[in-house]
Order: C-alpha cells, then sequence, then structure tokens
C-alpha cells in the first residue's frame, strides 16, 4: 500500500468513526483537560500562582503556543511557494 492510499485509508476510518460519535465534546474532553494542565504546569510549575493568575498565564501561553504554529506554517507555505514550479517558462529563442 502507498503512502497516498495509508493516508486516504486514515482519514476514511477518521471520518467514519467521528461520523458515530453522538458527543465530540466528550470525547475530546480528556485530551482538553491534559492541554489545559500542560500549559499551566509551563506557567506555574511550582504551583504558587493562584488559580486565577495561572488560568490568565495558562491562557496567554496557550495564545503564544498557537501563534507560534501559525508562524511556523506561514512560513512553510511561502518555503513551499517558492520552491515549486511555477509553470513553463517563456522560451527565449522565440
Amino acid at each position: 500500500m502507498t503512502p497516498a492510499d495509508r493516508r486516504l485509508r486514515a482519514q476514511l476510518a477518521a471520518h467514519e468513526s467521528w461520523s458515530r460519535t453522538p458527543d465530540r465534546a466528550a470525547r475530546t474532553a480528556k485530551a482538553r483537560r491534559a492541554a489545559e494542565a500542560r500549559f499551566e504546569r509551563q506557567v506555574d510549575p511550582d504551583g504558587r500562582l493562584s488559580p486565577q493568575e495561572r488560568a490568565i498565564r495558562a491562557q496567554h501561553a496557550r495564545k503564544a503556543h498557537f501563534a507560534r504554529l501559525a508562524l511556523k506554517s506561514a512560513q512553510a507555505r511561502r518555503r513551499a511557494a517558492g520552491s515549486a514550479p511555477s509553470g513553463p517558462k517563456p522560451d527565449a529563442t522565440a
């Protein structure tokens, strides 16, 4: 099986699984809690901040994380666009 076929089979399985999921929020709740806890540990590793301050800082850490991902994605798209062929070049001898 080619990598493209594997990818398509995985996408098909994921779509089928999500189509049978009655409560998507419940299905992803554990992962969302784990992600939130990760950002809270990042900003308050010793647990010294108040819950309110920890939540505020974790929110900013999460926003910074996703902004960093967006920046890297934009840079990768620019690199790909710069290295992608731009179509046939005009013939200079014509």
